[in-house]
């Protein structure tokens, strides 16, 4: 029996995980597995799903499903508790039901991806989703202060994005992007920050991979900064996410 595994999110078109996992079952001669996109118009469609494959043992979570699946698991990892998030479902089957663990591996993605981030003291995050709570979570534990920046905050931790100046772009030199903001295919669009406020002191990262730099990243280079992708985040979390189905 094949073994089945896939990803839900509203619109997948930008995603490269089938093709991440139908490359590792090649390469390493995983000859009864596969990976299939799930795109879902409500997150309350996932059991119907679940129960309509039973072969079906694990899930990637992406947008905008990440806080909202919480509600459906049964059991939550450590780091899904604390960030809110889950992005990685492992499905557990007895005769007549199932049971649902969420887990988050981001969280470990974005701390494994680059070191570069670990030289910076501030940081902006972009958006207030579920990524950007993995990534606060791994921003803390790395000792990294930040804040978040969003149309419309509400607690002190927050920055509006027609709040940001020179004092404060001055401040925090690592802003990542955890919006889906310049993503296939609305490639024309990026996060609204004074980009003349940028220099080379400055490191940008997209969790965005698709496409490969994004108006964000072309924007801060063309005033010096340095600029970081999200693909090598995609590959950290996936091999996480293999780790989990097959514990």
């Amino acid at each position: 029996m094949t073994r089945q595994f896939g990803l839900i999110g509203k619109t997948l078109d930008h995603s490269f995980s089938k093709r991440y996992f139908e490359n590792k079952f090649h390469t390493e001669k995983i000859n009864n597995c596969s990976y299939e996109l799930f795109e879902l118009d409500e997150i309350g469609e996932l059991p119907g799903l679940i129960e309509y494959i039973p072969e079906l043992e694990g899930l990637n979570v992406t947008i905008p499903y990440k806080k909202t699946v919480l509600d459906y698991c049964d059991q939550l990892d450590d780091v899904s508790l604390e960030t809110g998030a889950v992005n990685v479902i492992r499905i557990i089957r007895m005769p007549g039901k199932f049971y649902l663990r969420g887990y988050n591996t981001d969280v470990f993605g974005f701390e494994h991806s680059t070191r570069e981030i670990l030289q910076y003291k501030n940081a902006l995050i972009l958006g207030r989703g579920g990524a950007a709570a993995s990534v606060a979570y791994a921003l803390n534990k790395m000792g990294i202060r930040y804040k978040f920046v969003s149309r419309n905050p509400h607690d002190i931790h927050a920055i509006a994005y027609v709040d940001l100046n020179k004092e404060i772009m001055s401040k925090y030199h690592l802003i990542i992007n955890c919006t889906p903001l310049g993503m296939f295919p609305d490639e024309k669009s990026f996060p609204n920050i004074p980009y003349q406020c940028l220099s080379e002191e400055h490191f940008l990262y997209d969790l965005i991979y698709n496409p490969e730099e994004t108006e964000f990243l072309k924007k801060g280079r063309r005033y010096g900064a340095k600029t970081f992708n999200g693909m090598t985040m995609l590959e950290m979390q996936a091999e996480k996410a293999w780790e989990i189905w097959n514990d």
